[in-house]
């Protein structure tokens, strides 16, 4: 380790998209040197194109081989791959998906290894990606194979907003067989433990969603609510999980009814993501809940339209950063406190002269 510092990896994402210019722009502040050890997994040819089209001379480089020492007083490049083509911004390609996935597997396998703390993953375009690796259906399900982890937890995070998905990246008329109390039941496990792992709740409450329209209205617009997601909370409830509901979806969030809960639990993508997206477009972190190590994301896309134009905003993917660095440190903290409870020493009996 170069220093006390969370030592953060952040992946290049779609090299013709925004996430190399977000990169720039979020690290060119010096302050988060102060408090954080950034490593780039890109190449320097991609990273430079970017910054020549935002014009910003003064980002420089520190670049590394992966396992080689960190510089903890600038930005490190771990250089991963030799860019095959030029940056050709806006125009997703096999190439550009190629690469992007190579950034993550690089980053993966640091983390592992324990050469990174923490890893950041900029956005990345699923048919560039699907390109390379036939079947790519997104960022969080390749993570979780590579890992080996049974299950996670897609969470979207602003403040304390924070958001989970039963179901994630399913057409829509898929949604309702694949809503089971099973899943309702892991994915609500997974939500209370990263609430009082990773963001400190003691005692997490859980707001759990209904599927169908104003909750079924009592079995007039669906029964899934009766028969399915009901039945999952009362055994969240008897796992001593504080979890409440099903609510109806429609006026949860405009009510402020979710201000009153840790966490809260969609039934399907844009169930939970359009409110999300509506209250927090420009700042919001997704995060990997369930997994052995911290990995967050901007809540956005790779930006085609905008990509080269000196458009992008830093906001989200600067917040995805500080996140994992919370997370990092929350988790710690959790992981020192119950690895090193107070021993009970043995009493030494004192020796009395008679």
């Amino acid at each position: 380790m170069s220093d006390s510092k969370p030592r953060v990896g952040i992946t290049q994402g779609d090299m013709n998209g925004i996430g190399p210019e977000t990169i720039i722009k979020a690290l060119s502040d010096p302050a988060i040197l102060e408090l954080i050890t950034p490593v780039i997994y890109s190449s320097s040819k991609v990273i430079n194109a970017h910054r020549k089209t935002i014009g910003n001379e003064d980002f420089h480089l520190h670049i590394v081989k992966s396992g080689e020492p960190l510089n903890g007083k600038k930005v490190n490049l771990v250089q991963c791959f030799d860019a095959e083509d030029e940056v050709d911004f806006g125009k997703p390609s096999a190439v550009s998906g190629k690469l992007a996935l190579q950034s993550v597997d690089t980053a993966i396998e640091d983390i592992k290894r324990g050469y990174i703390d923490v890893f950041v993953t900029a956005p990345v375009d699923k048919h560039a990606v699907a390109m390379a690796l036939p079947g790519f259906t997104g960022h969080t399900g390749y993570i979780r194979s590579k890992f080996n982890a049974s299950d996670v937890l897609m969470l979207l995070i602003n403040g304390n907003m924070r958001i989970g998905l039963v179901t994630e990246h399913l057409p829509l008329r898929d949604v309702a067989s694949a809503v089971t109390a099973d899943r309702i039941v892991a994915k609500g496990k997974i939500m209370a433990k990263s609430l009082l792992e990773d963001f400190g709740i003691r005692k997490p409450r859980i707001a759990v969603l209904g599927l169908n329209p104003h909750a079924g209205d009592g079995g007039e617009l669906g029964n899934e609510e009766k028969t399915i997601i009901q039945p999952a909370v009362e055994q969240l409830t008897n796992a001593g999980i504080l979890a409440f509901g099903p609510y109806p979806a429609d006026g949860f969030f405009g009510s402020g009814n979710w201000t009153k809960f840790d966490g809260v639990l969609a039934m399907y993508h844009d169930q939970g993501l359009a409110p999300f997206k509506a209250l927090a477009f420009s700042s919001g972190v997704n995060y990997s809940a369930g997994l052995q190590f911290i990995r967050t994301s901007p809540d956005h896309g790779t930006a085609f339209d905008i990509a080269g134009k000196n458009m992008a905003s830093e906001s989200s993917l600067r917040e995805a950063i500080f996140t994992a660095v919370d997370i990092f440190r929350a988790r710690s903290n959790y992981n020192e406190i119950s690895s090193n409870p107070l021993k009970v020493q043995p009493r030494q009996r004192e020796g009395r002269e008679r």
